[in-house]
């Protein structure tokens, strides 16, 4: 959907980071080792001469996803891409991947185990946030960046508000990510909910597995979901302010918004969904529908923020 001369570098950017988280999620490759092939993978994006041939070795016959296996199989054509682009683009690129991947290392280094036995728990919501911003609220400026270059449309946007709100958007899709996937984070050994809020409830990061402590964690849930409305609102502010001439950008900001936003609604109204056997998320023709009506909407702030509002003011908390 993107504007084609965005299209090479944002491209780039997404391929890597998901060769990188890859690498991060292979867990039948000891934790150690992943974290010295994510190590390599920093340096080879970052243009300094490494052999990515024992990452490839370690990792690629592990991967049950024809597609993903594929991907490391190929991701030396994607760092010679990279080395060719221009050199502005190669930049932002670097910046972004570099802060991804300090985010995949610091979660592997966070969370010890990938199982219930080894559960760990963020302790502070200030560590929810820098985590939000590390393994995605940084794209928001990369995508500002990019855009901004290359959209002379956008080249009066003042670039560090636009930045900030980006990267707030970009919290807004990792928090709804958190909080449908804490189920099978919890059984993964991983708790993002943070430990000191637990506390305060009477909770240990364990006690969430059951029915009563994950009914018991339910106001630490709404408040996590009202931070994330926050950040929804500041993602539709950054919508909002692109041009309707660059109907593409708007489009490929609002669908998933929109999609994010459903998801928070059928989230809320799960009747337990800290222990869904499943993630929670909205079905294939909800998104069609969407996607259909955004096709139409996006011209117009005042429709979009019409069926942002809709959805917003369906959230449970």
């Amino acid at each position: 959907m993107l504007p084609a001369d965005v299209r090479e570098p944002v491209t780039l950017a997404y391929l890597l980071a998901r060769a990188a988280d890859t690498v991060a999620d292979t867990r039948l490759v000891p934790r150690e080792e992943r974290l010295r092939h994510l190590e390599t993978l920093r340096r080879v994006f970052d243009g300094a001469p490494a052999d990515v041939s024992g990452v490839l070795r370690a990792c690629v016959h592990h991967q049950p996803n024809g597609v993903e296996r594929r991907l490391l199989e190929r991701v030396s054509d994607a760092v010679g891409l990279l080395a060719s682009l221009p050199d502005r683009d190669r930049a932002e690129v670097q910046r972004v991947l570099a802060t991804l991947t300090s985010g995949m290392a610091l979660d592997l280094t966070r969370f010890p185990g990938d199982g219930v036995a080894d559960l760990a728990a963020l302790e502070t919501l200030e560590e929810l946030d820098e985590y939000t911003y590390l393994v995605a609220g940084c794209v928001g400026p990369f995508w500002t960046a990019i855009h901004c270059a290359h959209r002379p449309r956008l080249r009066p946007w003042p670039r560090r508000e636009m930045s900030a709100l980006g990267a707030r958007f970009g919290k807004a899709l990792q928090m709804t990510n958190v909080l449908r996937d804490v189920p099978g984070d919890l059984r993964r050994g991983r708790c993002y909910l943070p430990a000191k809020e637990l506390a305060a409830l009477g909770l240990a990061p364990a006690d969430v597995l059951t029915a009563d402590g994950a009914r018991r964690a339910r106001p630490l849930l709404a408040r996590l979901i009202g931070v994330t409305l926050d950040h929804y609102d500041a993602g539709w502010r950054y919508t909002y302010a692109i041009p309707r001439a660059e109907w593409r950008m708007r489009l490929a900001c609002a669908w998933p918004l929109l999609i994010g936003l459903a998801t928070l609604v059928a989230l809320g109204e799960h009747p337990n969904p800290l222990v869904a056997a499943a993630p929670v998320k909205i079905p294939r023709e909800a998104v069609r529908a969407i996607l259909v009506r955004s096709a139409l909407t996006v011209w117009s702030n005042a429709a979009l923020a019409r069926d942002a509002g809709r959805l917003r003011a369906s959230v449970r908390v």
